[in-house]
């Protein structure tokens, strides 16, 4: 038979667990769009950045089975989508990007947007294709979705020239699309090491990751049979639940909450899975691990990166926790811990902490009496997304999330922009579920136009938008060794225009006493299908655990002589100005 390759590229996405895809048309991917617009199964969204576009990408992948999928320009919709693909890239998220490619059968050089993608894109995806056969398209596109999702997932990239999109050629089978996610069970002898490890240890420990997103269950169980406390990653935030009460919060060194610190104090074996041991939720790798230390992660160019592991398992977070639960009770072990003591240790250590949020006073919002109530406004399965900035840090301490893949956060590419549109791909594959974003106005200002994307689909996504005019993650880092913030105080933003320009209802929230008053509002107009910009009135000035206990670790590194010329230079210049 004789099929377009425009045809076979949608006959084939037609196949795959993609709803939507993202991107912008233009001369060498019309005949791809021309064919999604018939797609009964796919719908394309128009996007106002391919930035923008492969943020919305990540946002469905992270909230959903699905894939989040991009159709872009060649070149420069590749460059522009480039902050999305590395965020996935970096934080394991799968994303599937299809690119035009130039008139392959024109026998010229210098054609529009003639470049080397793949050698390009080569560092931030998992693999690349040039298609070259239209009996190719249906099977590397198969291929490419498989190398997506398998092991530590990721974005892959595929070419398809104008030349095979536009014209017909010779295909002698449609494929169907199979798959079925391996399963190799982990090495029984390290499974066995790891649990006699636990099974020794006085006071065990759990750190976990985006690696656990779907086994949520499975770590409840495992930390309630050895009656450990559980702390997690900024990406994994969601993966065991907060009001659980063995759950002590993000990280557990001196840049963590009182409630983690606290708990992991004299931790004698720590079982880290599905983490990386990266530079957020370590605190600038401030924390300690213990010398029993059993990492398990798929990926097993991670182990022994940054702290040294007892024992190493490479494995799927979900079978390997399986497997330990299992040892463990043919093991017969029982925890010698008395249940009340650090479970009641844990509670008074959150409740003191949110004592000393609340009792800090100022003319504006305080964060901390914001995310109760937003917590208390919010469903379980309400979706909450963040950008990166101080709020980041202030939502990972400040608001409890209940339910896996309910939190998405920027997290190892660190890119400022992700919640605008993240928030409408969460929204996209989440349509029965309320999402939120909160967004620093720095961030804001970088993708705030994707909310017209929101308010063309009839998206009601509600924007809180926490407005200092500063970018205050980094002004605050600066103030602290520099007495100085240079290029980190913002222009006069206005978000009512931002509003008026993308079609979205706006408030303002400038006091304490308005903030349950102002969420209500803002969810009953985003109920009617139309997004929301809410201007808060943010208090940045008290400063989260997390940025003080980093610039504390990151100080200590210093050489003696350096470290008394930062100190010296930040005294004298409290003085002088």
């Amino acid at each position: 038979m004789k099929k377009t390759g425009a045809w076979l590229c949608v006959y084939a996405l037609e196949q795959l667990p993609v709803s939507h895809t993202f991107g912008i048309p233009g001369l060498q991917n019309t005949e791809i769009y021309d064919g999604l617009n018939v797609s009964e199964k796919i719908t394309p969204v128009l996007v106002t950045h391919e930035g923008g576009g492969a943020f919305m990408a990540d946002g469905v992948s992270r909230t959903s089975d699905t894939i989040g999928t991009l159709v872009v320009v060649p070149s420069a919709g590749v460059t522009h989508a480039m902050s999305g693909i590395g965020e996935a890239f970096l934080d394991g998220i799968p994303m599937l990007i299809i690119s035009g490619g130039i008139n392959r059968d024109l026998g010229k050089s210098f054609q529009l947007h003639e470049w080397d993608q793949h050698r390009f894109l080569s560092s931030i995806t998992k693999k690349t294709w040039l298609i070259e056969r239209h009996d190719e398209i249906v099977p590397t596109i198969f291929e490419a979705y498989r190398v997506a999702v398998s092991g530590e997932p990721g974005p892959v990239f595929i070419e398809i020239p104008v030349n095979i999109q536009m014209f017909r050629g010779e295909v002698a089978e449609l494929l169907t699309f199979e798959y079925e996610k391996p399963a190799t069970p982990p090495e029984p002898s390290l499974i066995e090491e790891a649990v006699a490890m636990l099974a020794a240890a006085e006071s065990p420990g759990l750190f976990v990751g985006w690696g656990c997103r779907d086994c949520s269950g499975a770590l409840v169980a495992l930390a309630e049979k050895l009656e450990a406390p559980v702390s997690t990653t900024l990406q994994g935030l969601s993966v065991f639940p907060a009001d659980h009460p063995l759950h002590t919060g993000m990280g557990f060194g001196p840049s963590a909450v009182p409630a983690a610190e606290n708990a992991f104090k004299g931790c004698d074996c720590l079982l880290a899975v599905g983490t990386r041991f990266g530079e957020i939720p370590t605190g600038s790798f401030g924390v300690d691990p213990p010398e029993n230390l059993i990492h398990v992660d798929i990926n097993p160019n991670v182990f022994n990166k940054n702290f040294p592991a007892k024992t190493a398992i490479e494995g799927d977070a979900g079978l390997v926790l399986a497997a330990i639960l299992e040892a463990l009770e043919h093991s017969g072990f029982v925890t010698g811990r008395k249940q009340s003591d650090l479970r009641d240790r844990i509670k008074k250590d959150k409740a003191a902490y949110i004592d000393e949020w609340k009792a800090h006073r100022s003319d504006c919002v305080n964060p901390a009496l914001f995310f109760e109530a937003l917590r208390k406004a919010l469903p379980d399965d309400g979706i909450l997304v963040v950008d990166d900035g101080n709020h980041t840090f202030l939502a990972a301490e400040l608001f409890p999330v209940h339910k896996s893949r309910h939190f998405i956060s920027p997290t190892d590419f660190n890119c400022m922009g992700y919640c605008i549109p993240a928030a409408v791909g969460a929204k996209l594959a989440n349509p029965e579920k309320r999402v939120i974003g909160v967004v620093g106005d720095g961030a804001f200002l970088m993708t705030c136009m994707e909310i017209l994307t929101a308010s063309t689909l009839n998206l009601g996504v509600v924007y809180f938008v926490f407005h200092d005019g500063e970018l205050s993650q980094i002004s605050q880092g600066q103030q602290i060794p520099f007495n100085r913030k240079t290029c980190s105080i913002l222009g006069d933003i206005r978000p009512q225009g931002v509003a008026t320009a993308t079609g979205a209802a706006f408030y303002e929230l400038s006091n304490n006493e308005d903030i349950e008053e102002t969420i209500q509002k803002a969810f009953d107009t985003s109920d009617r299908g139309q997004p929301v910009i809410v201007d808060v009135k943010i208090d940045y000035s008290k400063r989260t655990r997390l940025t003080k206990g980093a610039v504390k670790t990151v100080l200590k590194r210093f050489p003696p002589g350096e470290k008394a010329r930062f100190i010296g230079r930040a005294v004298l210049r409290r003085f002088t100005g």
